[in-house]
């Protein structure tokens, strides 16, 4: 008689484990909800303390009726399989559920997160951004290592103990998915997407997309790094999407394929020759050919910004920036994968202007 041998990922068998253990408690009996310190379209985050034990805590909640408990289950165990690593916010290992929600106990980091410390149209100190890149990078290699693909990745999701970013820790790991998942079809698109993502854009009218099926790879979240750390050292997007329709992402795709001969385009001649390879590096066109986000260690020895001529490009940009409208916000996409759907979660994203954009939570 033959057998199959059916091998888990700890992540599944941690899965298995906790949803045979999964406690049904009253939050309000165990907690002391202080007050809310996020929410989203995904739930909500309350800061609390234990009632035994006086620990204070972040609480995240999803609401059951827009949460399959498979998704909360994936959410929460790689939360904790990654949480030992110093640059990713740590868990408790409490997960419960209550007749309304399911939960988690996180790590509580008092600090803000990076989106809210970027200036408009500035973004915030080279120095400061060096710092934050070497850790988020740190944080993916380990994420990457695993097997793992955040898909999140943006300053709202980078959490600081300080407003000098000398420590960060990533969190919100509700998209993430093993590398070699298949994406089928996503509807909208987010800045922060590379262009082989924008082209699983599902059109209304549409029924399916031209393009195969994608697979989840750590290219997806060097794409992100690259569009991140442009956004922390300028204050605005780069373009609004990596669609041919988008002027600016058009402008850039047009001077990567041909850099001898098209200038450099004018939001990004502020970067420096070793800046502008860096990010040649993680926002290459073709996936195959992206670097990991560890890369960025060999570029922290040199400046980024140019030191002069800089004046010029930021009253450009406040020309532009006043006399243009902001782009109307986006709908999440829908994601597609191997049998159930997530929903990009951007609750708070930075819209582009024409050419430059303001910082915008909505």
């Amino acid at each position: 008689v033959r057998t199959s041998l059916v091998i888990s990922s700890p992540i599944e068998e941690l899965m298995e484990l906790t949803a045979q253990s999964l406690c049904q408690l009253d939050i309000k009996e165990h907690f002391n909800v202080i007050k809310e310190i996020g929410r989203g379209k995904y739930g909500r985050v309350l800061l609390v303390t234990h009632r035994c034990r006086g620990t204070p805590m972040a609480l995240k909640v999803l609401p059951k009726a827009s949460t399959k408990l498979k998704g909360f289950l994936r959410e929460y165990c790689i939360s904790l399989h990654l949480s030992h690593h110093p640059c990713i916010v740590g868990l408790f290992g409490i997960a419960f559920q209550s007749d309304e929600h399911y939960g988690f106990a996180q790590e509580l980091v008092v600090g803000r997160d990076l989106f809210a410390v970027i200036q408009p149209r500035v973004g915030i100190p080279e120095c400061a951004v060096k710092r934050c890149a070497v850790q988020v990078a740190s944080a993916l290699e380990f994420i990457h290592q695993l097997g793992l693909v955040h898909r999140d990745i943006k300053p709202e999701n980078v959490l600081l103990l300080d407003s000098h970013c000398r420590r960060v820790k990533l969190a919100d790991f509700g998209l993430t998915q093993k590398r070699g998942t298949f994406i089928r079809f996503i509807k909208g698109t987010l800045p922060y997407m590379p262009p082989e993502l924008c082209a699983m854009v599902l059109e209304d009218g549409q029924e399916e997309v031209k393009a195969p099926p994608l697979s989840v790879e750590p290219s997806l979240d060097t794409w992100a790094f690259g569009v991140l750390l442009f956004c922390i050292l300028t204050g605005f997007f780069p373009w609004d999407c990596c669609m041919h329709t988008d002027d600016f992402y058009q402008e850039f795709a047009d001077w990567r394929q041909d850099p001898e001969k098209t200038p450099v385009p004018s939001q990004w001649k502020r970067f420096t020759p070793t800046c502008m390879k860096m990010f040649g590096r993680l926002l290459e066109l073709d996936a195959n050919e992206r670097c990991l986000p560890e890369e960025v260690k060999g570029f922290l020895g040199k400046e980024w910004v140019r030191s002069q001529g800089l004046n010029g490009l930021m009253e450009d940009s406040e020309k532009i920036s006043t006399t243009s409208a902001l782009s109307p916000c986006k709908s999440s996409p829908v994601l597609q994968g191997e049998g159930f759907k997530t929903f990009y979660r951007n609750a708070s994203p930075i819209k582009a202007c024409v050419k430059h954009c303001a910082l915008v939570r909505v």
